[in-house]
């Protein structure tokens, strides 16, 4: 029975249609995008471990900073062994981590929730994230932001789900619960069974991604595809590298830089979104922004987020990897002095400048897998997208940790100004700096760094390597 999720008995029959494909990957990052919805039950697990705040956030730390090492560690095994095997493992140990997270609640034991959804639930989150990637390359070798974006728009989306879900599930399972109230908080029994619920519901919806997945036949091509044309792009190589070279060059460690910067600046606005637009319309002690209303910004952010992973890296398919970087952080840049400066004045002003950076956050996620393509062919992209994936871990500490830092030396929580965040928000201005340098200094990879056209050595449905490389030196 296990064999059927073997690389082999996952190729493609003659006429498959390669739009089956996203919805598969889909299924997969809709479910491990519940990550960025555990806020909504966060006061809930405080209230139940007796806990403090940093002591509950440590969790999500502990599920990001898994999924950078999970995907970097996993990532040429995931390749090898093709997508299916690969969302299986992925759904296992999701749904593990929300059932021995379960069971921490349950005997109180908050060590047990950190083994649980944070250990065992970021290693699934890190395979589940790149699991699809390379084969969506392979699939639209003509549209490869596009395929990514339809994916990773999903883990933006996730928490849209999520978010909703998982408060009216706790309200079914805990009646004192009031799901429309932010300090409202739910009983232990009630978090038990949303984890079991969410546990036994992800991995059942991610089975449909595991059973659906196919990779293309190695001859296999779109209709009316030319690679040809696609090597005649700029910055797009026919060749391929491997992981183990990819991270020798000077292009890899500059993209993980571009990465590390553009997540750096959005993650800072994402984890504070909430206060933060209370803060800059407060006067005199007092927000004109409601909590309600705050809540609201968050989830348009979500929204702009999710969209952002979808347009933008369907756009970069029309203008290449390269100047849709440039977009992200030149125009960021501009974007968070404009938000330092004069986002006090409208609150629309404010909405609108948020918004459009969180896309850029959003789209940058989505894109860098078609980059990585452009720069290292299809060979072994998934291990290479793992590998680069550490950035977002690195950045998801460092983020919060420029903002929180300097808000901590501006005063206490609910007492802050917009006058605040401007030495935080022009940090961000100089990280993006740093990140556009280093999207200009990106070059195609030096032809000793490929593999050989000749003796095999790429998996199937990988296009074979011709001697056109040599026009990508």
């Amino acid at each position: 029975m296990l064999s059927a999720l073997d690389r082999g008995h996952t190729v493609a029959p003659p006429g498959y249609s390669r739009w089956l494909i996203p919805p598969a990957a889909l299924a997969i990052h809709l479910c491990i995008g519940q990550v960025y919805a555990t806020s909504v039950y966060k006061n809930s697990l405080i209230a139940h471990f007796d806990a403090s705040q940093t002591a509950i956030g440590i969790i999500f730390s502990i599920a990001i900073v898994m999924l950078g090492l999970s995907a970097a560690v996993a990532g040429t095994w995931v390749e090898a062994n093709g997508p299916r095997k690969a969302m299986f493992v992925s759904a296992c140990f999701w749904a593990a981590g929300f059932l021995v997270g379960a069971l921490g609640i349950a005997t109180r034991q908050l060590w047990l929730l950190y083994l649980g959804y944070g250990l065992l639930g970021g290693i699934g989150l890190g395979i589940g994230y790149i699991s699809p990637v390379s084969t969506l390359i392979k699939w639209f070798p003509d549209r490869p932001g596009l395929a990514t974006g339809l994916a990773i728009m999903g883990f933006g989306g996730g928490a849209m789900v999520a978010s909703p879900l998982s408060r009216q599930l706790l309200s079914f399972y805990d009646p004192g619960y009031d799901p429309a109230n932010a300090g409202s908080t739910a009983s232990g029994g009630a978090l038990v069974w949303l984890f079991v619920t969410l546990g036994v519901g992800y991995f059942l919806i991610m089975m449909f991604g595991v059973f659906n997945v196919r990779v293309p036949a190695a001859d296999w091509r779109p209709a009316g595809f030319d690679p040809a044309r696609v090597a005649a792009k700029p910055m797009v190589t026919t060749a391929n590298v491997s992981a183990a070279n990819a991270v020798r060059t000077r292009s890899f460690w500059l993209l993980w830089v571009v990465l590390f910067c553009n997540v750096t600046a959005g993650i800072g606005i994402l984890e504070q979104a909430s206060p933060m637009i209370q803060d800059f319309f407060r006067d005199n002690g007092t927000s004109a922004v409601s909590v309600a209303a705050a809540g609201g910004f968050v989830g348009l952010l979500s929204l702009f987020n999710m969209a952002g992973r979808f347009a933008w890296s369907s756009t970069s398919d029309l203008i290449g990897r390269k100047p849709i970087y440039l977009m992200y952080l030149g125009v960021g840049m501009v974007l968070y002095a404009l938000l330092a400066l004069v986002g006090q004045t409208a609150t629309a002003l404010f909405v609108l400048l948020a918004c459009v950076i969180l896309s850029f956050y959003g789209g940058g996620f989505a894109t860098v897998p078609a980059y990585l393509r452009d720069l290292f062919g299809t060979f072994q992209v998934g291990a290479i997208h793992g590998r680069l994936l550490t950035a977002w871990s690195a950045a998801g500490i460092a983020g919060p940790l420029i903002v929180n830092g300097f808000l901590d030396a501006q005063g206490k929580p609910g007492t802050l100004t917009a006058a605040a965040y401007r030495p935080a928000l022009f940090t961000m201005v100089g990280v993006l700096a740093v990140g556009f340098i280093a999207n200009l200094l990106i070059r195609p990879v030096p032809e000793r760094f490929h593999e050989p056209s000749a003796g095999g050595g790429v998996d199937e449905g990988t296009e074979p390597v011709t001697a056109e490389r040599s026009g990508t030196r």
